[in-house]
């Protein structure tokens, strides 16, 4: 069975290219802008570019070649940096909000999905053709599939199953020489390095062959929230110590916050997602976890698409066609990343209350679990190393509303002060982050040419062992540093 759906047609050069003097120009650049704080900046592109078909992404890639220009790609918006629509140099950016295209295979179980695609609009074309098909990738539905699996890419599956990127089967990229490339012939190397390696220090992504999973007919979620005069703390310390080992059809992470300026408490929110139905969970609670004292009352039942809904911000109910819908964020942020190996003791956890309290806005900790077939999976599989041995991700996240230089710093600068804070109860040599949480403060590349060991100051933190393989590879593949950014793989000359 193959079901394809393709977006916009136009083929109108005024509305492909456009300039800043043009009336399009800045609607285009704020429409997926995720992270406001760049609204205002001046490292604009001197173009946008907003191909509908393959032909004019080669053309605007041969263009800028030709004319020495940088070129960005921007396939979804969710970009904590604003690395694929801003740059310290005269650059082109291409926009692959038309590129878009779906075609399902039931029959083997896979999918070709364009760069510009959104989660949202791929969980929904699989959700129009099987109600026990899914991918494991990521919960925001706005997230673009060509950054987030070019990062690596994973939501609440991924005790299941992996990350996104563990499911690629093909892909077509466009390098720089304006070839078109597919597995066979981009070669086995490269074909491991766009795979959670950074693509866009490759080439163009234009499509990624994936392989769906296998999802029930009910799944099951649950939240139960509790504040630290309830007992936080020691739920907390209890799930660092069994949530990587739970069933691997199980999905627990935490979510601790405060509830903004003046907050009193820090609350805990136990958000869970389980491949099966309530009948198979509270069995499993009950041995597993009996302190969150999970009751049948606190579960929803619902297919896998309306659990996309639920974890994405929707209600259950609403019409998954929601999905389809591109928005914007109104919140400025600033995000960074650490893998846990051993369980943060108790004190430890309070210390970390105090620096959530001792903010002014709106600060939380994602904590999701790892385990059960992350540790099945070689961290030399893809350049994705984060795999046996780390007990949970974090992802720190600070949330303002006013967009100004002076509360920005002042916000940047508190969580700078919590991350190093956090340095004794994480990963060490290196520590490590997550590169679809990107973060400048780790390190960035020169304007031109950065030599591999400055670069390596903040790529082994995404990659570890594997950055000096992406190095070679890129070497090989780009030896002119076509394709670069302040956080692109380097070269090794």
């Amino acid at each position: 069975m193959l079901t394809r759906v393709v977006g916009s047609n136009s083929t109108s050069i005024e509305r492909i290219v456009l300039t800043p003097s043009s009336s399009q120009y800045k609607q285009a650049l704020d429409l997926l802008i995720q992270n406001p704080r760049w609204l205002n900046s001046s490292r604009k592109p001197s173009l946008i570019i907003t191909p509908n078909h393959e032909p004019e992404i080669l053309a605007a890639i041969a263009c800028s070649s030709k004319l020495g220009l940088q070129i960005r790609v921007r396939s979804g918006g969710h970009d904590y940096e604003g690395l694929s629509y801003l740059g310290n140099t005269t650059f082109v950016m291409l926009d692959l909000i038309n590129v878009r295209s779906v075609a399902i295979n039931l029959t083997e179980e896979t999918a070709w999905v364009q760069a510009g695609t959104t989660l949202g609009e791929l969980y929904y074309r699989i959700s129009q053709v099987s109600n026990v098909h899914g991918f494991p990738a990521g919960l925001c539905p706005g997230i673009g599939l060509g950054g987030h699996i070019s990062g690596g890419g994973f939501g609440t599956m991924l005790r299941k199953y992996g990350i996104a990127a563990d499911h690629v089967l093909d892909a077509r990229l466009i390098d720089k020489y304006g070839t078109v490339c597919d597995r066979k012939t981009m070669g086995e190397d490269l074909f491991w390095a766009i795979r959670g390696g950074s693509a866009t220090s490759f080439g163009v992504i234009l499509e990624w062959k994936i392989r769906l999973v296998k999802v029930p007919a009910i799944v099951t979620a649950f939240t139960i929230q509790r504040t630290l005069e309830e007992g936080a703390t020691k739920l907390i310390h209890r799930w660092q110590q069994i949530a990587d080992k739970l069933h691997p059809d199980l999905f627990i992470r935490v979510v601790a916050q405060n509830s903004g300026a003046n907050s009193k408490t820090v609350t805990a929110i136990f958000n869970s997602f389980f491949l099966g139905g309530i009948d198979r969970l509270i069995p499993i609670m009950n041995v597993s976890f009996p302190e969150l004292g999970l009751q049948a009352k606190d579960c929803i039942e619902m297919s896998w698409i309306q659990s996309v809904l639920h974890f994405g911000g929707h209600n259950k109910e609403d019409p998954p066609e929601v999905l389809l819908q591109r928005t914007k964020s109104n919140s400025l942020f600033k995000a960074k990343s650490d893998f846990v190996k051993v369980p943060i003791p108790e004190n430890g956890l309070e210390g970390i209350w105090k620096m959530l309290l001792s903010g002014d806005t709106l600060a939380l900790m994602i904590m999701d679990p790892f385990g059960g077939r992350m540790n099945e999976i070689s961290e030399l599989d893809i350049p994705f190393p984060h795999r046996k041995g780390n007990l949970y991700n974090i992802q720190y996240m600070v949330i303002w509303e006013e967009n100004s230089i002076e509360v920005s710093n002042k916000h940047v600068k508190w969580m700078r002060m919590l991350y190093e804070y956090m340095t004794p109860y994480v990963s060490k040599s290196p520590r490590a982050a997550y590169l679809n949480y990107r973060d400048l403060d780790l390190g960035t590349n020169k304007l031109d040419n950065t030599s591999y060991t400055e670069a390596s100051v903040w790529g082994e933190k995404y990659f570890k062992g594997n950055f000096r393989r992406l190095a070679e590879i890129k070497t090989k593949s780009d030896p002119v540093n076509f394709f670069r950014s302040e956080q692109s793989i380097p070269l090794l000359k």
